[in-house]
């Protein structure tokens, strides 16, 4: 018999690999796990402390709720073992706030349009209220629609037929005592409310320093005050200065006070019950 056969494997009774790490799993809540020594298996629902440890609930499918020691080794998941560690608290974040101000809804899935309706005289008006109180109208389902010029509003309103659910908010531009825009949207009944400010134009409600300039130019009446606009701030043409004012509005702050009051009393009476 050889020396090696005389003495047999000297490593008999010795292991010849690593012990494997068992893997740590967070235990989230709907985690599935099993009890390695009971074998029960259920749902992670909960987490209790006492005077011997961390304990984990785990709900079965018949609804049987049982605490389990958080021991190394101690559950399967699929079978293989492994160690659940109780998830780290984390503090609350703050709630993020919309363009408006307003506490930003996460997840927010858009709500069925109400009855009810703002009204605005053109499609850049439309454009800033959207892009400042858009995620609140969502919130709120409140469609904003552009009147393509104030002169329409008699005949919308005939067609609309406001009443109880169907309300009406009118935004107005350069809305001043006297003016031909005070005229067309007075004695309308108690479901069509009108707001507005007293600029002679929406662009004219976003802060100058917004725009980067320091006043907005004086525009003789007659001239088309868009172009006049753009001519003595050099923008080019209306669209192109157009652009330059919506790209630089992002929140309320970038509007003057009375275009923000007066949209804040709108959204509060289209979606107030009554």
């Amino acid at each position: 018999m050889s020396g090696h056969d005389s003495y047999g494997d000297i490593f008999s009774g010795h292991s010849r690999k690593k012990t494997r790490a068992v893997p740590k799993v967070t235990a989230e809540r709907d985690l599935v796990v099993e009890d390695a020594a009971s074998g029960f298996c259920g749902a992670v629902v909960g987490f209790d402390r006492s005077y011997d440890g961390d304990f984990v609930k785990l709900e079965d499918a018949r609804g049987t709720v049982r605490l389990f020691a958080l021991r190394e080794a101690a559950f399967l998941i699929d079978g293989a073992p492994v160690t659940l560690t109780r998830p780290t608290a984390t503090a609350p974040s703050a709630p993020t706030r919309s363009a408006s101000g307003s506490t930003r809804v996460e997840g927010l899935r858009a709500r069925v349009a109400r009855g009810s309706r703002i009204w605005v005289e053109g499609v850049h008006d439309a454009a800033l209220v959207e892009r400042v109180w858009g995620h609140d109208l969502r919130v709120e389902g409140v469609v904003v629609e552009h009147l393509e010029g104030l002169d329409n509003l008699a005949q919308r309103l005939t067609e609309f037929q406001p009443g109880p659910g169907r309300r009406v908010g009118v935004l107005v531009d350069h809305l001043v005592t006297g003016s031909k825009e005070t005229q067309l949207t007075t004695g309308l009944g108690p479901h069509v409310l009108v707001t507005g400010h007293p600029f002679i134009d929406v662009w004219q409600a976003v802060r100058p320093a917004t725009v980067g300039i320091e006043a907005w130019p004086n525009v003789p009446r007659g001239e088309d005050w868009k172009t006049g606009i753009c001519h003595r701030l050099g923008w080019g043409t209306p669209q192109a200065g157009w652009r330059r004012v919506y790209d630089s509005v992002e929140t309320f702050r970038d509007l003057e006070a009375p275009l923000l009051g007066a949209v804040e009393r709108l959204i509060d009476f289209v979606t107030e019950p009554e």
